[in-house]
């Protein structure tokens, strides 16, 4: 059994103070007043979940589909909070594809932190591509679709497509089996994406990136994600793929229906998608901006240090949203009895200082 005294940690936006949380069999036991004297000004903070990140550790998921890879990626982002994330599949061969689905279901009885795959692509519009291969763009059929959630078994839990481009039977599937569905790479007019949301579509991935834009005679997809009353959306707040005040107002309109995810990648010299590490991002050989260097603590500073977003918003974005986007957020992404123990602690300058997940107090 485990006990963190004297915690400040917001509830509701409201910062509540001197509160013991106390944690046994990995989970949040109590959250109880505290009697004791001890003084800290330290912020306790939920685990971090990233729905999006292709790399950690020095280590490309595509580029190395193993259990080993994964487990290289855990390690790496539990150290820097993040408790709960998605390895992402940008296009590929069909043979990669396969690759990496087996080795997570390989890992699926060992994971700790890795909560499955999103896959982003290679159902995409070919006109919003990014740094994503052409050759490897296809559209989906329904029977290659039940093909490829057969094969995963329930690893798969989101997946990236364009709607445009995709038969209404293939969409209805894909939501029908559990898969959380995000509009992205795609040249949706506003009334083709307000179709898609309307189908039942969930999510939108990486605001602004890799969509029609918005223009006064034609508003385009985040129009549609802005003016839609469910859909959400995640948005990349690194200061390289959308300048700050950009992210200042998607906040402002979206609230609650807009999360973080990082969208990182690592160095990679191999294979089809080669990342050049320019420090604060990375790009192609061709020089396409291919995937941030970013992590989740540090979306969440320059959030509340750039985009004038409260603290306990930018924190709700990178814990309780994602959260509830999966369907988890009775375990994890919020402090209350019952979720799983993932709990970071913060200094007052927002540093990590200790990372505790399922109850355990991990070296950092």
């Amino acid at each position: 059994m485990l006990t963190i005294e004297q915690s400040r940690f917001y509830q509701n936006d409201i910062l509540v103070e001197k509160q013991d949380i106390q944690i046994d069999k990995g989970k949040i036991l109590t959250i109880t007043p505290s009697s004791s004297n001890h003084e800290t000004n330290d912020l306790i903070v939920p685990g971090f979940i990233d729905l999006q990140i292709y790399g950690a550790g020095g280590r490309l998921f595509s580029a190395e589909p193993t259990v080993e890879s994964l487990t290289i990626m855990e390690d790496d982002l539990l150290k820097k909070g993040t408790t709960g994330f998605l390895a992402c599949m940008a296009t590929n061969t069909p043979g990669v594809f396969s690759e990496c689905i087996k080795a997570a279901k390989a890992h699926r009885s060992s994971a700790r932190n890795c909560l499955g795959l999103h896959l982003e692509g290679p159902f995409l519009n070919p006109k919003r591509l990014g740094a994503h291969i052409p050759e490897f763009v296809r559209k989906a059929s329904l029977d290659e679709i039940k093909e490829l959630l057969d094969f995963g078994d329930g690893i798969i839990k989101m997946m990236t497509i364009a709607p445009e481009c995709q038969d209404d039977e293939v969409i209805r599937y894909l939501l029908d089996n559990g898969v959380v569905v995000s509009l992205g790479h795609s040249n949706a007019t506003f009334e083709e994406a307000t179709k898609a949301y309307n189908q039942g579509i969930q999510a939108t991935t990486h605001l602004f990136n890799a969509m029609s834009p918005i223009h006064h005679r034609n508003p385009g997809i985040p129009t549609a994600v802005f003016n839609h009353d469910k859909a959400v959306a995640s948005i990349i707040v690194d200061g390289k793929h959308l300048d700050f005040e950009v992210v200042k107002f998607s906040q402002k309109l979206l609230k609650e229906r807009l999360f973080l995810i990082t969208d990182a990648v690592t160095e990679c010299s191999a294979g089809p998608y080669q990342h050049i590490n320019e420090g604060d991002k990375f790009v192609m050989p061709d020089g396409t901006l291919s995937g941030s260097s970013l992590t989740m603590l540090q979306a969440v500073k320059n959030c509340v240090e750039h985009c004038d977003i409260s603290l306990p918003d930018a924190l709700k974005m990178a814990t309780l949203y994602p959260a509830k986007l999966i369907d988890q957020n009775n375990l994890i992404g919020s402090l209350k009895q019952g979720n799983l123990a993932n709990i970071l602690i913060l200094d007052s300058d927002l540093n990590l200082k200790k990372v505790i997940f399922k109850g355990e107090t991990l070296s950092i």
